[in-house]
């Protein structure tokens, strides 16, 4: 079955969030051939000043398990601004934009790369 990025976080969200989570970081895969993929991690930490804080995982809400994959023949710098503005426009108006913004940020970036912050309270 093919979600858009909004049910695909519906989906992994619907399942809570524990109390020691305190921020959310979308991470980014290059796949093969024109692909890629993103899981959902809960941190207990947040820091607008050391990226680190996204290793802080508590849990990934089992999107692991259920990755949210695209394809599109591009550099990584293109699949992430294609992510950040499908994240933006689900933090404006997603069923669970408000508890995403209840937290003390929400960023996305590749595992091995820098980190956008989407939102910071």
């Amino acid at each position: 079955m093919r979600y858009s990025v909004a049910n695909w976080i519906d989906q992994v969200l619907s399942r809570g969030v524990p109390d020691s989570v305190i921020a959310f970081c979308f991470n980014l895969y290059e796949e093969a051939d024109g692909s890629w993929a993103m899981e959902l991690v809960g941190t207990d930490t947040f820091d607008m000043e050391d990226e680190d804080w996204a290793c802080s995982e508590v849990t990934d809400f089992g999107s692991r398990n259920c990755l949210y994959s695209w394809k599109k023949k591009c550099k990584w710098d293109k699949a992430l601004k294609y992510m950040v503005k499908e994240l933006r426009r689900y933090l404006k108006r997603g069923k669970y934009a408000e508890l995403l913004k209840s937290k003390d940020g929400v960023g996305v970036g590749f595992v091995d790369g820098n980190i956008e912050i989407l939102f910071n309270k």
